[in-house]
């Protein structure tokens, strides 16, 4: 995401509680808009995969951990951050496309 437009201070930039409370709530924001987009990979995910029991695929989920801690140490976003917040995030996703994937069985 290109953030040279972004009207939000830089956190180094921010002299008052009031500027790092908008500077968060606007990545909120986008955190929300980018984690809908990854929910609807996961909705065609269900809708691609003919078998259920193919919506868990645990070497999967340790191939993305593992690019995530990468990306996280890349970005400086500490791993104590980054793991159990994909991993929160990767499970929660797992048991939104097992209801898709029910969900897409049970129209068809």
């Amino acid at each position: 995401m290109d953030f040279s437009t972004d009207p939000r201070p830089a956190p180094a930039d921010c002299a008052t509680m009031a500027d790092v409370r908008a500077g968060v709530d606007a990545l909120d924001r986008l955190l929300v808009a980018v984690l809908a987009e990854r929910q609807r990979y996961m909705d065609a995910a269900a809708r691609i995969k003919a078998d259920r029991a193919a919506v868990r695929d645990n070497a999967r989920v340790e191939d993305v951990v593992a690019k995530v801690k990468a990306a996280a140490r890349d970005a400086g976003l500490s791993e104590e951050i980054a793991e159990p917040v994909w991993r929160t995030l990767i499970e929660r996703c797992i048991a939104h496309e097992f209801g898709a994937w029910d969900a897409f069985r049970e129209r068809a």
